[in-house]
């Protein structure tokens, strides 16, 4: 793999691990700037964004999946991930994770 494509999967990780952290201090944010005690638990789902998504196909398509995830985007209605509708990231990233056979 050339050093471009190294680096620029690892801005893409560096940008996913952020947006984490960013999600996260929002999160803590809220948490404890209410004055009110939350007495149930909110289960909130974080919002997927398209390089979260990119990351983990980036990371599977270097364990060789690269043929399965073409399927899925097709399946999604596009050639490339920037083609897929983030309502559908969640489903997208549900089939990532079950591909088990690299070709």
């Amino acid at each position: 793999m050339s050093k471009m494509s190294d680096m620029a999967m690892t801005i893409e990780e560096l940008r996913r691990a952020a947006a984490a952290i960013n999600e996260a201090a929002s999160w803590l944010s809220e948490q404890f700037s209410s004055n009110e005690p939350t007495s149930e638990p909110t289960n909130v789902e974080p919002v997927l964004t398209l390089e979260a998504v990119r990351a983990v196909l980036a990371n599977k398509s270097r364990a060789g999946f690269t043929t399965q995830i073409r399927s899925l985007l097709q399946k999604y209605g596009a050639d490339k991930l920037s083609g897929i509708d983030p309502a559908n990231y969640k489903a997208l990233l549900e089939d990532v994770e079950g591909l088990t056979d690299a070709t």
